[in-house]
């Protein structure tokens, strides 16, 4: 084939985003038939099929002939494809020397260049990575006047997108959201680079998940979702969207599904030559195997999180907690909190605070803790986030013991679970309804109480969190009604869910005939003659 038609192939393709067939076909032409735009593409198409060495020969090798011609800026422009991709790739030596070799090249050119903004981009993550958040969302701001006044997408993404990630770690969280929804709109631009749009779109769903703004973490990963199956060869940022994905199916108290995609995930960053951010898919794993009442696993994922550079906190001080060891949940979470000094991060470590701190009787620490999230939740004003601070406030008044700390409980306690619920997210609602039904018992409300803790029952065995179901089950072991045992309890849950009595020997470990007895007792205690008014009884006392 000639090499005006391989280039029109391999242009097609680019344009049509088939990544591993435009580099084929770009890669097959002699190098020295490649315009600019084509060395540029051949690069892109390079990392985005997942080859990051052939992107970094494609761009080295244009960065050269931009060398050979005299065109400095176009060489200083290769210098920022290169830094970006080997900053990205865990290799930050190699990339400071290109962006390095990039400022250098810069050095004489007009200050209007638009390649200074390109520069800009790296000197911004160097104040990020430091902790320098003022200046780097100086930086920030610098990028995206750059961008607008030169008419170049790609640096008015980058620009408004880090600016707007930037305000909400300096606690201006309603601007720096704003700004984030202009940075995703603007993402539909033709001229921004997919590189540029598949970092931009992860960053911009990362933000969300870090202040629990789950509407907009749905609404984006789906748009982020989208963009990726439209590009079937696509290989970086589909590892980090099959976390998100994840994250809101464990929101959402779909487990299982949660596990599948972080399988997914940990998938992709193998095809990508691994990459330390497969660390927050293993903390995900085990955020779900913890939820799931799988602790071996949960520890074991912890732990390859840490391996990789997650903070495995603070999944494994409540995975401590659930384990039973206290002192030490509650001495990591002090260390968590005197480490952690900025609202963002805070924000996401407070929730588990107040639950050890409530589990170790340390009701001071627990209401300083809902305190600070509640200010923190309003400041910020998250959905998710208000209703945490709701429920954390419920549960340290519910834990005074009282009627009035009860009365007072309920009021934030239902806010939690209305705001919780209408997020879609169930695991957190139950708990809601657990709380609920302890206050109600206080206040001496028993059948509401046994009520709410049925339907939080029943939602936890739905969803697979058995740790919460036990505790729930304990909870109406205490006052099961007619004299019910906790056995005969459960076989009436299994006669109300449609089983037979085969299949309730075989999901108890029971003989048939013991079936059979647990049978008797119920129908003599709860006064019902079949099995159909059974299950309307355990329907009726929040049994089912």
């Amino acid at each position: 084939m000639d090499v005006v038609a391989e280039l029109a192939l391999g242009r097609q393709a680019f344009e049509e985003r088939s990544w591993a067939t435009a580099y084929e076909r770009l890669a097959a032409v002699d190098p020295r038939a490649l315009g600019e735009a084509d060395r540029l593409a051949l690069g892109t198409a390079a990392f985005l099929s997942g080859d990051r060495e052939a992107a970094d020969r494609a761009y080295q090798e244009s960065y050269r002939r931009h060398i050979d011609s005299g065109a400095m800026l176009a060489a200083a422009r290769d210098t920022f494809w290169l830094g970006m991709l080997h900053n990205t790739g865990g290799n930050p030596a190699i990339g400071g020397g290109w962006v390095a070799r990039g400022a250098r090249l810069l050095h004489d050119a007009p200050p209007d260049a638009v390649e200074h903004g390109y520069q800009a981009v790296h000197e911004m993550f160097r104040h990020i990575f430091a902790g320098e958040f003022p200046a780097a969302l100086e930086v920030s701001e610098r990028i995206a006047e750059t961008g607008q006044r030169c008419r170049d997408a790609n640096l008015v993404a980058l620009g408004l997108s880090s600016q707007g990630r930037l305000l909400i770690y300096g606690s201006r969280v309603p601007e720096g959201l704003a700004l984030l929804d202009e940075a995703m709109v603007g993402l539909n631009e033709p001229d921004v680079s997919p590189v540029i749009a598949g970092h931009v779109y992860c960053s911009m769903v990362e933000g969300c998940q870090e202040i629990a703004d789950y509407r907009r973490m749905t609404e984006w990963t789906t748009l982020l979702t989208r963009w990726c199956q439209v590009q079937p060869d696509l290989v970086p940022f589909t590892g980090q969207c099959a976390v998100h994905r994840a994250q809101i199916m464990r929101w959402r108290g779909a487990l299982p599904e949660a596990l599948d995609e972080l399988r997914l995930a940990l998938a992709r960053y193998v095809a990508e030559g691994g990459t330390p951010a497969a660390g927050l898919a293993h903390y995900e794993r085990g955020e779900v195997l913890r939820v799931q009442g799988d602790y071996a696993g949960a520890a074991a994922a912890y732990e390859e999180a840490a391996a990789l550079g997650r903070d495995p906190q603070p999944g494994l001080a409540l995975l401590t907690l659930a384990k039973g060891r206290v002192p030490a949940a509650v001495a990591m979470v002090r260390r968590l909190m005197d480490e952690t000094p900025d609202p963002v991060h805070r924000s996401g470590h407070l929730p588990a605070a107040v639950e050890v701190f409530l589990a170790a009787g340390e009701l001071d620490a627990a209401r300083l803790a809902a305190d600070e999230l509640t200010s923190v939740a309003a400041s910020f004003g998250c959905e998710s986030l208000e209703a945490s601070g709701a429920f954390g406030q419920g549960s340290v008044s519910l834990a005074a013991g009282d009627a009035d700390g009860a009365a007072e409980a309920l009021h934030h306690l239902r806010h939690a679970w209305k705001v919780w619920i209408q997020l879609g997210a169930r695991y957190e609602a139950a708990w809601a309804r657990v709380q609920i039904g302890v206050a109600c018992r206080v206040l001496g409300d028993e059948e509401s109480a046994l009520s709410e803790l049925g339907v939080a029952r029943r939602t936890f065995a739905e969803i697979g969190a058995a740790p919460a179901r036990s505790e729930v089950e304990r909870l109406l072991g205490r006052t099961l009604p007619d004299g019910l045992s906790a056995r005969e309890a459960e076989v009436l849950r299994l006669v109300a869910s449609g089983q037979s009595n085969g299949q309730i020997a075989a999901a108890l470990f029971l003989s048939q005939k013991t079936v059979e007895r647990h049978l008797s007792n119920i129908f003599a205690k709860t006064g019902a003659a079949s099995r159909t008014a059974a299950a309307a009884y355990a329907f009726e006392h929040g049994l089912a």
